[in-house]
């Protein structure tokens, strides 16, 4: 305490000068208008400036829930266009659904654990039984196809790649009708193929590749990626091609898991169609 007083005594003259230069700017600012208006605005800006400041760090903590929200809302689209056979390369407009009947469901997912290095890869997503996802179902972001369903527990599941080995998918070429099977060759991670296609079908470099909806997974038109090369098989009779890949499989946030609501009427009618 007595260092404290101590300071203030020798800083006397200091401090004095400083009481006396704050009075006579007051009034200077109290009776002159010019001056006053300039204050002000500084004072405006000053505080201005350290609210942005102090907003900015605010949205910065306030991000992932922005994100989430717009997650939401995304589901909220895409559930519309995949309903009205429309699928988009990014989610521009809402369509109404005038047909009365929501064939598909959206649910959101985060992936928390990713694997991309390996022969058979898959993902771990933070949805599961609780929210309705069952084997089987397709798993797609806004930029494509990432793979199926594997495994299901309450709150969690898995998702076999579209890097995976043993993973296949219909799919077809968007500018025809002619169908094949999506493959991964195990070699690289921006690349799959599409195989058995026939050699007729009129295919160059850069043509995109969609879903084919021939099964109950995904629906048809959801986007893959663009032919990159195509090259004859074995046979000579069909072509292999290499697409790359909309999805960045290395770098994956959030996901949108397609339950397909006529799922088991369709599977019910097939199996009695071949057991006859």
């Amino acid at each position: 305490m007595q260092q404290i007083i101590t300071f203030f005594i020798r800083n006397k003259t200091f401090f004095l000068y400083l009481l006396l230069l704050s009075i006579s700017l007051g009034f200077t600012f109290q009776s002159h208008s010019y001056h006053k208006s300039k204050f002000v605005n500084s004072a405006n800006w000053f505080s201005g400036g350290i609210y942005e400041s102090v907003n900015g760090i605010g949205d910065f903590f306030e991000l992932r829930k922005y994100n989430q929200q717009l997650v939401e809302e995304n589901q909220r689209l895409r559930a519309l266009l995949i309903n009205n056979g429309s699928v988009p390369s990014s989610i521009d407009s809402a369509y109404t659904d005038t047909s009365g009947h929501q064939q598909y469901k959206i649910i959101s997912a985060e992936v928390i654990k990713n694997s991309f290095d390996l022969q058979k890869n898959y993902l771990t997503i933070n949805k599961g039984e609780k929210e309705g996802i069952q084997q089987d179902m397709g798993v797609i972001t806004s930029k494509g196809i990432v793979g199926i369903i594997e495994n299901t527990s309450g709150g969690y599941a898995t998702v076999q790649s579209v890097l995976n080995t043993i993973s296949e998918i219909n799919a077809q070429l968007k500018n025809s009708d002619h169908y094949g099977t999506l493959k991964w060759d195990g070699k690289n991670q921006k690349t799959v193929q599409l195989v058995d296609v026939s050699r007729v079908a009129p295919v160059k470099a850069g043509d995109t590749i969609i879903t084919g909806g021939m099964s109950a997974i995904f629906p048809k038109g959801i986007l893959i990626g663009t032919v990159s090369e195509v090259k004859p098989n074995i046979s000579g009779n069909y072509f292999i091609i290499d697409i790359d890949l909309f999805n960045d499989m290395t770098s994956l946030g959030y996901v949108y898991v397609i339950e397909n609501k006529d799922k088991k009427e369709i599977q019910t009618l097939e199996n009695e169609t071949i057991n006859e």
